[in-house]
């Protein structure tokens, strides 16, 4: 597993504002369900794509069938597909959001090829960690033994 220095990590959460979720489910109890709400919570704006339930509404947002079909920047690509469905989802993001800033592959996604693709272009890619993960445990908020650790904000 790569090591992702927190200032990096910080610097993606802070800079971020627009969230594609790849593979997200209407599952309430799904972890794609309840990282994008989390997310939502926190003040980022989150696309939901999945074509499965495309045209659906989800945390305010009508779910998309491909990254494609989104008309608005996006300033990260949060994958929750299995690492072989990884590249072409990489080559889309790349495709379709010439300036994307991150491409963010959740806990136990990992495809260091499509990850070197996106980094020669310039982008950001993080593998195997999980952005809800880490936005608590670097902005204070994992929760231990019942007691929050510091300061719950709505955003930074």
């Amino acid at each position: 597993m790569a090591n992702y220095t927190d200032p990096f990590l910080k610097d993606i959460l802070r800079r971020t504002k627009v969230i594609a979720v790849v593979g997200v489910s209407m599952n309430p109890v799904r972890p794609s369900y309840y990282v994008a709400r989390y997310l939502s919570l926190k003040g980022y704006t989150v696309i939901p794509v999945n074509p499965g339930h495309a045209g659906k509404l989800l945390f305010g947002q009508t779910v998309r069938a491909s990254l494609s079909e989104i008309t608005q920047p996006v300033d990260m690509v949060d994958i929750f597909r299995r690492s072989e469905a990884v590249p072409p989802i990489v080559d889309e993001a790349l495709s379709f959001f010439p300036d994307l800033p991150t491409i963010w592959m959740q806990i136990g996604v990992e495809h260091p090829e499509a990850a070197a693709k996106a980094q020669a272009r310039g982008v950001d890619v993080v593998m195997n960690r999980c952005p809800k993960i880490e936005y608590q445990r670097l902005f204070g908020e994992l929760r231990m033994g019942g007691f929050a650790t510091g300061v719950i904000s709505s955003r930074l």
